[in-house]
């Protein structure tokens, strides 16, 4: 099967290779301080062939990983590690509080790592290994982190990485015991991309940073692949929380290549949820552009940035396909987490139980004005319509934040 890169802004086609990461020629003209324009998308020569060489759907729901047949990598290359077919479950207690009895979670504080990061890692990794590449480097509020030093491990690769120094304990905890290298950023998640890639040009290696390398949003696209094959169709609307806008275009990505593929006539509304204090994707699209960044401030930090990566992608798939931009507060998040956990039983960290702080907004119970301060009217959500709400990331991974609600918890962690 024939993949290749495709820059989404001029549309040159390119070879995938190791060291390619942006558009020659739109990176020339990227400007200081501004999400990239040129975003370089692996696209698949024939769809339909592919689809067939799988086994039609049913090779979306079998295999190690179930999709790998959709990767530009051969399957002799991925780390031996479990990946995919996460749950897709029905959580009765919450269906019956929003009276959507067609609720599902998308859980994938189930991977290895705890968060939907690894199905970047997996890719990354998989392709470093099938090129000879030793060390994969990248920066991270956390979660990347954590996801690029355990599959990193696992493939037998070594990572370098660059963490702010706020970002969660227990996320620097885990990538230590991985083995990685780590480097502490006295600054933002952007001063920690731009450290990141010093650190490259000095000492070599490839980057894993979020879509800079365009194998980051190929390989979450997994997760749209798995909710069709779980569902046995499309969705009618999923809720993504939203920082740099990578899971985003991963999960659009998804979508379109099953459109493409004829499996499903449409792409289905996607709603992007952001936190008021890290919401740069949706004043872009109230404004049509990108405003000069704010540092990200949201108790979210797996979606708190700047100037979002994949901010200019994620502009032009919710405006093509329709979706919509809900911004939330930190409050709300904090609310949705309790409330995932007490009715589900689900331990999410903030950033992951955005998408049911979304959801709520969406659907006017929590702040009516939501989706004005996001950017357009909701689509309103049919007592009936098949809702997919992702959770990204498990809650032990910053348990800090979710301490705020419960005052008798000591900021120690002792009661």
């Amino acid at each position: 099967m024939e993949f290749f890169y495709r820059c989404s802004e001029c549309d040159r086609q390119f070879d995938i290779t190791p060291d390619l990461m942006l558009c020659p020629d739109c990176a020339r003209r990227q400007a200081a301080g501004r999400p990239l324009r040129g975003i370089l998308e692996v696209r698949m020569g024939d769809p339909r062939a592919l689809l067939e060489a799988a086994g039609g759907i049913a090779g979306l729901a079998g295999g190690t990983p179930p999709w790998v047949a959709f990767m530009p990598v051969e399957p002799e290359h991925f780390p031996p590690v479990p990946m995919g077919s996460t749950p897709l479950w029905a959580p009765g207690r919450l269906r019956a509080e929003l009276a959507l009895p067609r609720l599902y979670i998308k859980d994938d504080t189930t991977l290895p790592t705890g968060s939907l990061k690894d199905r970047a890692s997996l890719l990354v990794a998989a392709f470093a290994r099938k090129h000879g590449v030793a060390q994969i480097v990248v920066a991270s509020t956390g979660n990347a982190a954590c996801s690029m030093a355990g599959i990193g491990a696992a493939a037998g690769l070594q990572v370098t990485i660059f963490i702010p120094g706020s970002a969660p304990r227990a996320k620097l905890v885990q990538s230590l015991q991985y083995g990685a290298r780590v480097e502490m950023i006295d600054g933002s998640y952007d001063d920690a991309t731009r450290a990141s890639l010093h650190y490259l040009r000095e000492h070599g290696g490839m980057s894993r940073n979020t879509a800079y390398n365009p194998l980051t949003i190929e390989g979450k696209k997994s997760v749209a692949l798995e909710i069709f094959a779980q569902l046995g169709g499309m969705p009618d609307a999923v809720f993504v929380p939203t920082g740099d806008g990578v899971i985003l275009g991963g999960v659009y990505k998804g979508f379109e290549d099953l459109v493409a593929a004829g499996l499903a006539p449409k792409v289905p509304r996607v709603y992007a949820v952001q936190a008021t204090g890290s919401n740069a994707i949706c004043r872009a699209l109230r404004s049509g552009d990108f405003d000069p960044p704010r540092r990200g401030e949201t108790v979210a930090d797996s979606i708190s940035v700047g100037t979002p990566a994949n901010g200019y992608g994620a502009l032009r798939k919710l405006t093509q396909h329709g979706g919509r931009c809900i911004e939330v507060s930190d409050q709300e998040i904090l609310d949705a987490q309790h409330e995932l956990a007490r009715l589900t039983g689900l331990f999410a960290e903030p950033a992951a139980a955005a998408s049911l702080a979304g959801l709520r907004a969406v659907q006017g119970t929590a702040v009516p004005d939501a989706a004005v301060r996001g950017g357009g009217a909701p689509y309103p959500l049919e007592p009936d319509s098949v809702v997919v709400l992702l959770v990204t990331g498990n809650g032990l991974k910053d348990v800090d934040a979710a301490a705020r609600r419960f005052p008798l918890v000591a900021r120690d962690g002792n009661t």
